[in-house]
């Protein structure tokens, strides 16, 4: 064991903490854990208990929940598997570990984004929108006459509910004469109808209208408007003949019309030119469906109604509406229903079984703080955090008993005033007989569990080691611990808290906050359930944006922002402007002013805009580390440059994965081959010719300092930083990768196998080692997202940097003490979704938490205490 308490050795007292129903002997047992970067760990870890791992990102508290208990659980249960039913399935990997007993089945629940499918909702996640569905065809109020609709009729995602116009999606792509003629005053001869093809094809389509008898000379705003819609719109494809105009020495020829929305809808459809197709998409819109209204759904569905609602209401209605619109339904009494069993409608027996259940599993969600999510809303907008709360909901549903939940940050996203209710589910899991496993970043979740085991205590290769495994108070007493002073402030003097410079309450560098360089005003912001909203923006200090889960805070700061922003410094990159898919559209008077945004100001004073955010830095393992910061092109050069090479005449490009000449290709530079087995699912094996490598043998056989390009690829960020400490370039990458706390990591490990946390600080070290000539605009979501308290301080310390160098840091945030540290403080609310979208406080940390009216006030307020603001 490694440092670990054993659990014969506690005292009785720690053991009766856990509660009477937690028996001495009802333990996981993990004996030689070496997954990733374990290093023969021993653990005893109770069940029926809430368990929380911690230490810094990179530690391998991950490795041994998710990657060892999980992954050893989900084997044994594969192994019951017919193997023709294991090819069916995603399976995971066989952990490196020796022995595990008193393992239950477990189920894990990850942090992910949503599927990225417009036909995946909060509906079809948690599958309330199947008892919807149900509600309305077996309870719903029909038009005279119509037949009973299945319950299949009310999804989009159906052959018999899906609009036969945008096939269930309820985004229709069209186009419209203020699409296929911009500028109106001119004539078809000078062009009027930008969306026809241009040089001779244009030209044979205004002739064959001329020998038509239109008229091509006169503004197109002057022609009738049947003109005008034949032109645009007719499905006719006459055919005349044609003597070019202008030159009567060439031959007459048969000439086909084509109107221009035809034009546009074959092109799209049957091109192969790329360029083609992507001139005439600038020509159409996005927008609701006009059949449909946006729905989804065929029209005899949504004749039907609930308590006056069709489908598609009851859908887009935030789930604390819709649990009021179906109570007084749950509410009947048993003599009422009875004397309706055998009638249609929403008061009868049916009607109250199937809301009563909705009701109960609604509530669910609206105690995990989602009520401001409307079923109907698409999985790819939600965050991690949120994704993650939907499915602790499903399970709380599911009635399992005797399982391990294994949560990846299940308080991810979430308000301080939000974690209450998370924790109260928690209790609830563990209260029907099962054990629940957090893998948590969260210091108030962490006091709240009943054991706490920290893996430490450094990152990578100075990590692997159980530090502790026992109650969360006995942690106290270890030293050696980087979670111990987060959790205890006191046993090590202090909160634990100063981000290189700062003090205890955030203030800046130097204990005097930055005052703002400028303002960026935005004034009418209409946006989701921003309405009407003005929001300052002070430039040159660091900005917190903070508020209660579906506040408005992304859309404000990662939307509207962003895009006003971008668009200002790229007024090009998207033109002809192109509709959101709401239907909202953008406007075209003002490149710099999207849709929904009134008047801007301050925009002259920003250069560059960047967006920090968690998204992976490449979707295959072609893409890495080093080859993301560009530290490899160094690299290469260096390997390049040496005897070796010059003599054999290989260049930098030699010493690439990605193309040929240096790579194996066998492997064609991945580094692993797909292995193909009957009835099992198919694998991935290190490659047989290069043993993983990536390199042919003739380029592994030069070497820089000993050392060849694979095996430099393979050293972690702080042992490349010794190595290349000659190599300007590199060194620079690296220095800031340290920084950033990523000194862990491989320089050639795959984008895929990268946090997002991990992801985000890449981009920013990235980020810091340009040259800084200030007036940039950094936007943040959520950046200490995955990150360890200890890792927050380095990530905090980062961001002063940049504000340093003459930048704007804006972050939306929910971790109070990264919002203490900020010069200024926007908090929306007062709560999630149409009750959200208003700013209720607005200054420095200490004046917003002062504010009578914020829900962030009281959380900010404990952050900022020891401050010389609080005095």
């Amino acid at each position: 064991m490694h440092s670990e308490q054993n659990v014969s050795e506690l005292p009785a007292l720690s053991l009766r903490r856990l509660g009477p129903d937690l028996a001495i002997d009802g333990f996981v047992r993990v004996r030689g854990a070496r997954e990733n970067n374990l290093r023969n760990v021993d653990v005893d870890v109770p069940r029926d208990a809430i368990v929380a791992f911690t230490g810094v990102s990179g530690s391998g508290k991950s490795s041994l929940a998710f990657g060892t208990i999980y992954a050893e659980a989900q084997r044994r249960y594969f192994e019951s598997v017919a193997p023709y039913a294991r090819r069916l399935i995603q399976q995971g990997h066989n952990p490196k570990v020796e022995q595990i007993t008193g393992l239950p089945p477990a189920v894990a629940l990850q942090q992910r984004r949503g599927t990225a499918t417009a036909r995946s909702t909060v509906g079809t996640v948690t599958t309330l929108s199947n008892s919807l569905r149900m509600l309305l065809s077996r309870a719903g109020s029909y038009p005279a006459g119509a037949n009973q609709l299945d319950s299949d009729a009310f999804s989009p995602n159906t052959a018999a509910g899906a609009c036969p116009e945008c096939h269930g999606l309820g985004v229709a792509h069209t186009v419209s004469e203020a699409t296929l003629v911009p500028d109106p005053s001119l004539s078809i001869r000078d062009g009027a109808i930008a969306a026809w093809p241009g040089a001779w094809q244009g030209k044979n389509l205004r002739d064959i209208l001329s020998h038509l008898g239109y008229d091509v000379e006169t503004p197109w705003r002057k022609l009738s408007r049947k003109d005008r819609d034949w032109i645009l719109f007719t499905e006719e494809q006459p055919v005349v003949e044609v003597t070019p105009e202008r030159d009567r020495v060439a031959k007459p020829y048969k000439g086909r019309f084509w109107s221009a929305r035809s034009y546009v809808l074959h092109t799209l459809a049957d091109s192969k030119s790329a360029t083609m197709r992507d001139r005439v998409l600038r020509y159409m819109k996005t927008g609701p469906c006009p059949r449909c209204g946006g729905s989804g759904l065929r029209p005899d569905a949504l004749a039907v109604t609930f308590a006056g609602r069709t489908i598609a209401e009851l859908n887009s209605v935030p789930m604390t509406e819709l649990a009021e619109i179906i109570r007084p339904t749950t509410e009947l009494t048993a003599a009422l229903t009875a004397s309706r069993k055998q009638s249609s409608g929403e008061g009868n027996e049916v009607a109250v079984a199937i809301t009563r259940d909705l009701l109960s599993r609604v509530t669910v969600l609206l105690d995990l703080g989602l009520g401001y999510l409307a079923l109907g809303r698409s999985t790819p907008t939600l965050s991690p955090g949120e994704m993650q709360r939907l499915r602790i909901a499903t399970q709380l549903r599911s009635g399992l008993f005797g399982v391990i939940y294994v949560l990846d940050e299940p308080s991810a996203g979430l308000h301080p005033a939000d974690a209450e209710p998370l924790l109260a589910v928690l209790d609830q899991l563990k209260s029907s007989g099962n054990s629940v496993f957090v893998v948590e970043h969260n210091m108030d979740v962490v006091r709240r569990a009943d054991w706490l085991v920290d893996v430490g205590p450094h990152a990578g290769e100075g990590g692997g080691e159980v530090l502790y495994s026992g109650p969360v108070g006995g942690i106290a007493e270890v030293r050696a611990s980087v979670t111990r002073p987060f959790l205890f402030p006191d046993s090590s003097g202090g909160s634990g808290w100063t981000a290189d410079g700062g003090t205890a309450d955030g203030v800046a560098r130097g204990g005097v906050r930055r005052e703002a360089a400028g303002w960026l005003e935005l004034r009418d912001i209409s946006r989701h359930n921003l309405r009407g909203l003005d929001a300052d923006f002070p430039l040159g200090v660091l900005t917190a944006v903070t508020g209660v889960s579906g506040s408005g805070k992304s859309t404000l700061v990662s939307q509207v922002l962003a895009e006003v922003v971008g668009a200002r410094l790229h007024p090009q990159a998207d033109a002809p402007k192109k509709p959101t898919v709401d239907g909202q559209d953008a406007a075209a008077a003002d490149p710099a002013r999207p849709s929904g945004i009134g008047c801007v100001s301050g925009l002259d004073q920003l250069d560059r805009l960047v967006k920090v955010d968690q998204k992976p830095i490449g979707r295959t393992p072609r893409s890495n580390l080093a080859t993301y910061t560009g530290l490899f092109d160094a690299v290469r050069k260096e390997f390049a440059s040496t005897d070796e090479a010059r003599a054999r005449g290989f260049g930098a490009g030699r010493f690439s994965f990605n193309v040929a000449g240096g790579r194996c290709e066998t492997c064609q530079g991945e580094g692993f081959v797909a292995v193909e087995l009957l009835f099992l699912p198919g694998s991935y094996g290190p490659c047989p010719e290069c043993d993983g490598s990536r390199f042919n043998p003739e380029t592994l056989e030069v070497t820089y300092r000993g050392r060849n390009v694979a095996e430099v690829l393979g050293m972690t960020v702080n042992a490349a930083a010794e190595f290349l400490s000659s190599v300007p370039a590199a060194l620079r990458s690296l220095r800031t990768l340290r920084e950033v706390g990523l000194g862990y990591l491989r320089l050639g490990q795959p984008a895929t196998e990268l946090s997002g946390g991990e992801a985000q600080r890449i981009k920013l070290a990235t980020e810091l080692q340009r040259p800084q000539s200030g007036h940039t605009l950094y936007l943040l979501d959520e950046p200490t997202t995955g990150l360890h308290p200890a890792d927050v301080q380095l990530l905090m310390a980062q961001l002063h940097r940049l504000v340093d160098a003459g930048n704007t840091v804006i972050v939306v945030e929910h971790e109070m003490d990264v919002v203490a540290a900020a010069d200024w403080v926007i908090d929306l609310g007062p709560a999630g979704g149409d009750a959200g979208g208003e700013i209720i406080a607005a200054g420095t940390p200490a004046v917003v938490a002062r504010s009578k009216e914020s829900r962030t006030a009281p959380y900010l307020a404990a952050a900022c205490q020891t401050g010389a603001e609080m005095k």
